[in-house]
């Protein structure tokens, strides 16, 4: 069809296209029709669409079409030779100015230009392109910091005129809607949000039972003495419904799921300064998608008696008494010991696993004795993944190589080869002729259900070939293996997807017999004179 409208040859075309929240007149429709007439006008066919839809533009993460689009340009895969995105902005509004032109320059390094549509200059590689690009990326860096700060100081300003920013309201709590006379419209479910933006949200004590609940919660801490577990106990005993459980009651949703209470649920609502009617803001920061941080205490953001209590205030501040009396009882080495402790028994470690721990202080201690939760983990040696859902794999992984390592050592070993093992980094000296260490390699699947394989390379060792092994896409076992000569690859990572074409499939082998020929002694005989 296209053959008829344009005249061959013609160029093929992908089209990148995002839109966060910020205007209507980005939306990827708009984006998509300029860029159509972009291609129309410069003889190319758009073949392939690559959308992130409601993303933000800050860094790659949760962009999965580019990081998709990514991947087919590094690995091959792409079938089109260049990218038409709709200017500067929609690549990206990266902090950092050339982080966006260093995923520009990969695309350029795989023969993929990149083209934007709207700007008024040519991608041409000239010195006035460059400099206005430049200038575009730091610009579009500097929308986002000034866009952040205005967001940030008109929260501020909300929180002090005492209404609710975001989030659940709690047990024993709901969320009234007001208008923009503070006169009251209705209340909110679990979900639902304002439609208009002169609206506000404020919290309102909920149902009497909840109250009740909440008021019997702190007597039984405060004037009782009992502990949170001792708590939890009696609640789930006496079949009280926590509020997630009254959502589905109420919603009548065909999964009568039962939602028992936790550790976790009590200690929130002995330590949230809400039930005392305080409007308590910027605790934590987040922003431009940088590392959360735990802000100092004279950083809050706070408007007193902001709701009404459903907690004595004096209930309330004996009770962080006690948590902080019961926290200051270890020191910072027994807090580590306790938390290297649930880490081996649970194999991962969140907020919400030390709430729930028995005999562990509450995660917010963690974080004020230590700065961050995530720097209290890397004291005893332990850095998080961002999803947790890989560490089962990544365990059972790590306690794979060595039983793998045996195996090519003995392989080695008994076609006549010598074999010397570096006891801490598992690197190979093979015949004291060339080194060699293994790489065992995730199968990861794609949003699109294609396979990637990350390889990293580690430079200190100085391998003269890195064994790739491969695992099979339910990573249980070994699928492949690529045979790689480090020294002619000057990277630090290399992501492989199922084909990669000729050159780096001209190392793959379905068995390491290619390495134990390479290892193999030949005995020289020597002819009697």
């Amino acid at each position: 069809m296209y053959d008829d409208q344009i005249k061959l040859p013609f160029i093929r075309a992908a089209q990148y296209v995002r839109m966060s929240t910020e205007h209507q007149q980005y939306s990827t429709d708009n984006q998509s029709a300029a860029i159509h007439e972009f291609a129309e006008k410069h003889g190319m066919v758009i073949v392939r669409t690559y959308a992130d839809e409601g993303k933000s533009g800050l860094n790659l993460e949760g962009r999965q079409a580019l990081q998709r689009m990514l991947d087919d340009v590094t690995s091959g895969a792409a079938d089109f030779e260049v990218i038409l995105v709709y200017d500067v902005s929609r690549w990206g509004r990266f902090q950092d100015a050339d982080e966006s032109a260093y995923y520009e320059y990969v695309c350029k390094q795989h023969k993929i230009r990149v083209e934007y549509c709207a700007e008024i200059f040519s991608n041409d590689g000239s010195i006035p392109s460059v400099i206005i690009k430049s200038v575009k990326r730091a610009m579009a860096g500097e929308y986002s910091r000034e866009l952040s700060k205005k967001v940030f100081l008109g929260q501020c300003r909300l929180i002090q005129l005492g209404y609710r920013q975001g989030g659940m309201a709690g047990f024993g709590l709901r969320r009234m809607l007001v208008n923009a006379a503070g006169v009251p419209q209705r209340m909110l479910r679990h979900g639902e949000r304002k439609s208009l933006q002169t609206d506000r949200v404020i919290l309102v004590p909920g149902p009497d039972d909840e109250v009740e609940v909440v008021r019997w919660i702190y007597h039984q801490f405060v004037n009782l003495g009992k502990n949170e577990s001792q708590i939890v106990s009696e609640l789930n005993h006496r079949g009280v419904m926590t509020e997630i459980s009254r959502e589905f009651r109420e919603q009548e949703a065909e999964e009568k799921t039962t939602h028992l209470w936790t550790k976790g649920l009590v200690n929130q609502i002995l330590t949230n300064e809400k039930y005392i009617g305080n409007n308590v803001y910027n605790r934590q920061s987040f922003k431009l998608k940088s590392k959360r941080v735990v802000n100092a205490p004279d950083m809050w953001i706070r408007a007193n008696e902001a709701f009404e209590a459903i907690v004595d205030p004096k209930l309330f501040y004996d009770a962080q008494r006690i948590i902080q009396e019961r926290n200051r009882r270890f020191s910072n080495e027994e807090l580590l010991e306790l938390l290297k402790g649930l880490y081996e028994c649970k194999g991962c470690l969140s907020g919400l696993i030390i709430d729930e721990a028995e005999h562990l202080p509450s995660s917010n201690l963690y974080r004020a004795r230590f700065g961050s939760l995530i720097r209290a983990y890397k004291l005893f040696g332990f850095t998080p993944d961002v999803d947790y859902a890989f560490l089962e794999i990544n365990r059972r992984l790590r306690e794979m190589h060595p039983g793998e390592v045996k195996q090519i050592i003995a392989a080695i070993e008994a076609i006549g080869g010598c074999v010397e093992r570096d006891e801490k980094t598992d690197l190979l000296a093979i015949n004291h002729e060339f080194n060699a260490s293994l790489v065992i390699a995730r199968c990861l699947s794609t949003s699109a259900g294609s396979l990637r394989w990350r390889v990293r390379f580690d430079a200190s060792l100085h391998p003269d070939i890195t064994i790739v092994a491969r695992m099979d896409a339910a990573n249980e076992k070994i699928l492949d293996f690529y045979l790689l000569p480090t020294g002619d690859i000057q990277r630090k990572s290399l992501l492989l997807a199922k084909d990669n074409g000729a050159f780096w499939d001209s190392f793959r082998f379905d068995s390491l017999d290619f390495l134990f020929t390479m290892a193999r002694r030949a005995p020289i005989f020597r002819r009697a004179a």
